[in-house]
């Protein structure tokens, strides 16, 4: 028995005991993260996969894995050999969890399933609560973690020490940003609030720790009222300089597993919760009249200031460098053999850790060269790590956390010969790409508006990518963010200057290979017309888009000029900082195509 299927039985046995029908494994933590501590990574220990978004459900019978398209590949690579049924989430016939399991369940006498309060959101638990019920009067029970008495070995939660965000980076104190939450909760007549989310908790405290992977924030909570802020924290975490600072700007420190009674004692007349972070079991715990939005913080720190604003710039700039280092590097390389996947990957976070401020990757590279690039959220191992030819596509998206910003793009580069296939793939992905660096819209509008300039012109070939095409990026925090982004899915989170957000469309041919190009822009104002103020996009990421598998009679003048003006910006701002060879590459990189 392998130790997927043990680890059902044993699963199977509990729930037994415990009369439950079911059990619903989603991808979260506590604190709603799409990254989350090793502990709390309890769909992945119970299926064995390990994507960053997806269900697992276990009847007494049958399993089954819900995820999207960046993940459909890999997903049945590693459900290979074990009873997980992959369910292909946006396909046509893909059954919800509740209808699964309506069908599943229909001959159980009074079935009851069970989930994890404390990882599941509120707005996820009264959803599902309400969907079961219309699947036959299913019911669903909230307070049971079967991973407590069946994860032998589970990894503690992290107690890895914080540390102070200097203001020369965060560009606004502490205490400004207090006030301005205080402000807004007032706006929504609300006395207070409690902050579940760990990139908005420290944000607002200018405090960064380690305990995510590639993700700069620590487990907390954190309750603002009128008259005091309380962090909920393991103390152990807290350093004598960052209790000291708590302790100056008035923040008063509780026990991290104290924040349940801290709501049942919170003391003012409303509390406001945004359901999609708050967890069920903490919401559940309120006792105060619940103002259900969505956190305030989520919306103000995507909007940067100009501290933010220049550290993404000069982030972007040792970024830059660095990718042109390794690119200068990569083609005699890979044409002198012994490079894989995963040594191309070490060898770029090495030249990115050689600038200064560099702290961490932003999350982990993916490196996926020809039929490996069309597993949208590649990621190279031992076991699938292959050699590097000089021919062919390789896929690479990559990040770096730097202490004033984070870096998130992506280069499909051709090694060699490639095929007209993967010229017109490739040339109809840059089209879409260019498209959106070009716009100008309304302040206010939302990124589906304008998705679909991504995708007309692969729409016209019966082509297009079921990822979104763009998120926010976070100062030296998470490096997905939002609300905001492009997506084709309404979403209707309004874009307004001061913003960053990603550019990355792609096609995927299984078994083939895959085309992503990726920056990262800033949104900025354009013009203001008595038809209101109108914004466009500034291209922060300094990379050479290679041209050499540019099928050139595909693009308008308009996108030949928007390239030709992108290189000769990279090539005199990273042109300074390179090595007389460095520079004759660039040079011959970013040379203008007619």
């Amino acid at each position: 028995m392998n130790i997927i299927n043990q680890r059902l039985a044993d699963l199977r046995e509990l729930m037994q005991r415990e009369h439950l029908a079911a059990f619903i494994f989603p991808s979260t933590d506590p604190h709603q993260g799409e990254y989350i501590p090793d502990h709390w990574k309890g769909r992945e220990f119970i299926s064995g996969f390990n994507g960053s978004a997806g269900t697992a459900v276990v009847t007494m019978t049958s399993a089954a894995l819900w995820t999207d398209s960046r993940y459909f590949l890999a997903a049945e690579e590693q459900l290979a050999g074990t009873e997980f049924q992959l369910m292909k989430l946006k396909i046509e016939g893909t059954p919800t969890i509740s209808e699964w399991l309506g069908k599943k369940l229909k001959d159980t006498q009074s079935p009851e399933v069970g989930i994890d309060g404390m990882v599941n959101s509120a707005s996820a638990a009264k959803a599902l609560i309400a969907e079961l019920r219309n699947e036959g009067g299913i019911t669903l029970r909230t307070n049971f973690d079967p991973l407590a008495q069946i994860w032998k070995q589970r990894p503690p939660i992290p107690t890895n020490p914080v540390e102070l965000y200097p203001l020369e980076y965060a560009g606004e104190s502490t205490q400004e940003k207090i006030t301005r939450i205080r402000k807004a909760l007032r706006d929504r007549h609300a006395d207070g609030m409690l902050m579940a989310a760990l990139d908005d908790i420290a944000w607002t405290l200018n405090l960064r720790g380690t305990d995510v992977h590639c993700n700069p924030v620590f487990v907390s909570y954190l309750i603002i009222s009128t008259k005091e802020v309380i962090l909920y924290i393991n103390k152990e975490k807290l350093t004598p300089e960052v209790s000291d600072y708590l302790k100056a700007e008035g923040i008063k420190v509780d026990d991290y597993t104290n924040v349940g009674q801290g709501l049942k004692d919170y003391f003012e007349y409303n509390i406001l919760l945004d359901p999609d972070e708050v967890n069920y079991t903490l919401y559940k715990m309120v006792k105060r009249e619940i103002i259900e939005a969505e956190s305030p913080v989520k919306r103000m720190k995507t909007i940067k200031n100009a501290t933010e604003i220049e550290g993404f710039r000069r982030a972007m700039l040792k970024d830059g460098i660095a990718l042109v280092k390794f690119l200068h590097w990569l083609k005699p390389a890979v044409e002198a053999g012994g490079q894989t996947e995963i040594s191309i990957d070490q060898k770029l976070t090495a030249l990115r850790a050689e600038q200064p401020l560099y702290r961490d990757i932003s999350f982990d590279t993916i490196a996926g060269y020809q039929a490996h690039g069309a597993i949208v959220h590649y990621e190279a191992t031992p076991e699938t790590d292959i050699p590097l030819k000089p021919e062919g596509f390789l896929l690479l998206d990559s990040g770096a956390q730097y202490l004033d910003g984070t870096t998130d793009v992506t280069r499909t580069i051709a090694l060699g010969p490639v095929t007209e296939e993967q010229k017109k793939i490739y040339t109809l992905v840059l089209k879409g790409h260019i498209q959106i660096e070009l716009c100008k819209f309304p302040s206010g509008s939302s990124g589906t508006q304008i998705d679909i300039l991504a995708r007309k012109d692969m729409w016209r070939e019966g082509l297009n990518y079921l990822h979104g095409t763009g998120h926010g990026v976070g100062t030296y925090l998470n490096v997905h963010e939002g609300p905001h982004q492009f997506r084709m899915e309404w979403k209707p989170a309004p874009l307004v200057s001061g913003m960053t957000i990603t550019d990355e469309p792609g096609i995927y041919l299984a078994g083939k290979f895959g085309v992503r190009t990726e920056n990262t822009l800033l949104i900025v104002p354009f013009k203001e017309t008595e038809f209101g103020k109108f914004l466009q996009f500034e291209s922060l990421t300094l990379c050479p888009i290679d041209t050499t598998p540019i099928v050139v009679e595909m693009l308008l003048p308009e996108e030949r000029q928007w390239l030709n003006d992108y290189h000769q910006m990279v090539f005199n701002r990273l042109s300074p900082h390179l090595t007389p060879e460095e520079q004759d590459w660039l040079r011959n990189a970013t040379k203008p195509i007619s």
